[in-house]
């Protein structure tokens, strides 16, 4: 094992021996009822229980009733609108055929939220995106709270919606869980013709119609969307978590290959409970190590930024104290081994056909950069995700992948790496800490000084941008009042396009804000989730028009370059939207959530620590040990 993310992974341990005991004793208790009982809904009232198989069919009907066979709850995120979630309409059916093939029972338990941050880019519907991860949590518990499951299948694939499903289970610790891919959609329109259309678009030079073709030819299809985003980040994290199938993360919808694994993932389900000989947790599946390896992951796939907050949101939820320190010191020993859009030219369909998970996990695992004693559903040991999946005479199997990658363009060795550190870094100085994903940034513009140039909305800049005002100058963009106590911390993925035409002018240009930017974003170098928050009298609210900033993505620091008895005697500037202010889209139905969000390198949730005795507050604002 890599001595150094052994010394993070035991630091990790020590930090949450409390709060993971806590979690663990809850967890075992719970578990050891199950043994004793039988299926859960065994402790159920007569009335109760009638409750929950009254709409079942005669045979399920039978089966619930006789409490004996375990019952399996689907959770899905099923909506015909997003094109990743669109397959999962006919999973229920599949599902619940294999569980019953295995002998259990499987009743579609719940639904969650999802929402696609494609479609409300730049709206109002944005600043609701990041508290969807919060109600997806709460509804997933919903889902699981009548006391009739022995084990859950988890559809989902997106941004907020896999963190969301993942921390209401591991609430429900006890309870095994198998999460369901629906895969990538073939691939389209290459990211490079996308992505120079729209700046094409910005510059006045190609009009609506043929920016809208560009991007109907680059999202075409049922299946997640091809490029290397926070939807992706989340399937490469959950696979190396142990939490899919081995294999089952990028195959297409609608193929065989993809039905079968649908059909295995149900059966596995079955054979996890608490009344087989494979019992599996999903509390105990996410443990110390799961979450350093996918931290690494994260880091050696150049990914999502998001994941920054949404891992530590997860490890919170099973009692884990992540830190971005940890992320920090993570990302100096883990090499960047993958080159996808927005950090390459190749998509998530090129990654899986150069050798895919099966090939980084191996390369990982020999380099002693990832965990290998781990508990998955697929047994113990991370080892078994080195093996690829294939239909042979109607049947999956296993092989383990021997080769290495077949294209080193997209998909590379350790010994080979594109960069010898992770795609994220973490900034530090007096504006506070932030994020920076270094993986899609040029070297020359990994460092960049200039005077500020203050907005509080991004539709500010935008129009300053349309108006010629940010033509032939240097400048840092100071996006504040985004965070996720002042408006929900929107993505910032409008301001791309825009900055990037600036950037190929060769203007020296780059962003620092308390909000998001997407998990497509990278060309323009950033300074994202900036804690603390302007809404929490941040440094960034003392910002003024002029004043120099040195964003240093290769030291890892974030500077105000203003006298410190000049800053002292300085007033917060602006101020957020007050909740008579923040109406619309139903953005009014989240002020409690809004005033509740606790820092972005906390997670930027509204839950405390899973099994710690402090308070939702007190959690939430304890940036260090």
């Amino acid at each position: 094992m890599n001595p150094v993310i052994q010394e993070i992974t035991d630091r990790l341990v020590e930090r949450s021996r409390a709060s993971r005991t806590a979690y663990l004793a809850r967890l075992d208790a719970e578990a050891e009822a199950a043994r004793l009982r039988g299926p859960a809904r065994a402790s159920l009232g007569c009335a109760n229980l009638a409750h929950g198989f009254a709409a079942a069919g005669r045979s399920d009907k039978l089966d619930l009733r006789a409490n004996v066979k375990p019952g399996v709850a689907i959770v899905s995120s099923y909506n015909d609108m997003l094109s990743a979630h669109q397959p999962y309409e006919t999973y229920p059916a599949v599902l619940k055929a294999a569980v019953r093939k295995a002998g259990g029972v499987a009743q579609f338990a719940g639904g969650v939220p999802a929402m696609c941050d494609g479609i409300t880019q730049g709206r109002a519907g944005m600043e609701l995106s990041l508290y969807s991860r919060e109600v997806i949590a709460m509804a997933t518990a919903i889902a699981l709270s009548h006391d009739m499951f022995d084990a859950s299948l988890m559809l989902g694939v997106c941004d907020k919606i896999v963190p969301g499903l993942l921390i209401g289970a591991l609430h429900f610790g006890h309870l095994p869980a198998v999460f369901v891919p629906a895969g990538p959609m073939t691939s389209g329109l290459p990211n490079k013709v996308k992505a120079r259309t729209r700046q094409l678009f910005a510059e006045g030079k190609v009009g609506k119609d043929e920016l809208l073709d560009a991007e109907s030819k680059s999202y075409h299809s049922a299946g997640t969307c091809t490029f290397y985003g926070t939807a992706n980040s989340n399937q490469v994290m959950i696979e190396v978590m142990g939490l899919h199938l081995p294999g089952s993360t990028f195959v297409n919808p609608r193929t065989e290959l993809r039905e079968a694994l649908t059909e295995a993932a149900g059966r596995r389900a079955v054979e996890l409970t608490a009344h087989g000989e494979e019992y599996t947790p999903v509390g105990r599946v996410v443990d110390e190590k799961a979450i350093v390896n996918a931290c690494v992951a994260l880091l050696a796939t150049g990914g999502s930024t998001n994941h920054t907050m949404h891992i530590v949101a997860i490890a919170a939820a099973a009692g884990i104290d992540l830190l971005w320190d940890d992320l920090a010191a993570l990302s100096k020993v883990v090499p960047l081994l993958t080159r996808m859009y927005p950090n390459g030219q190749a998509d998530v369909n090129h990654f899986q056909a150069a050798g895919g998970m099966q090939v980084l996990i191996g390369d990982l695992l020999d380099a002693g950069l990832l965990h290998r004693d781990v508990l998955t559903i697929a047994g113990r040991g991370l080892d078994h995700y080195r093996s690829s999946v294939e239909l042979k005479d109607g049947e999956l199997v296993w092989q383990e992948r021997t080769g290495g990658s077949t294209d080193p363009d997209v998909l590379r060795p350790v010994s080979d790496a594109f960069s010898p550190d992770g795609g994220i870094h973490m900034l530090d100085g007096n504006l506070g800490r932030a994020v920076s994903k270094v993986s899609a940034v040029k070297d020359e513009h990994l460092v960049v000084e200039a005077p500020a140039k203050v907005f509080d909305d991004q539709l500010e800049l935008l129009r300053a941008f349309e108006a010629g005002e940010l033509d032939g100058q240097d400048f840092v963009a100071v996006i504040r009042y985004q965070g996720p106590s002042a408006n929900g911390m929107p993505e910032l993925h409008k301001l791309t396009p825009p900055l990037s035409v600036l950037l190929d002018r060769g203007q020296r240009v780059a962003i620092v804000t308390d909000g998001r930017m997407s998990g497509a974003s990278g060309k323009v170098p950033a300074a994202i989730h900036l804690s603390p928050e302007a809404a929490h009298g941040g440094p960034i609210a003392l910002v003024c028009d002029g004043d120099p900033i040195r964003l240093d993505s290769t030291a890892g620091t974030l500077e105000l370059l203003v006298p410190a008895e000049e800053l002292a005697a300085r007033t917060p500037q602006g101020a957020p939207l007050t909740d008579a202010q923040w109406v619309g889209t139903g953005r009014e139905l989240f002020a409690a959530f809004r005033r509740t969000a606790g820092p972005a390198e906390r997670g930027a949730g509204i839950f405390a620590l899973n099994g710690h005795a402090e308070g939702v507050a007190a959690a939430a604002n304890r940036v260090r040990p």
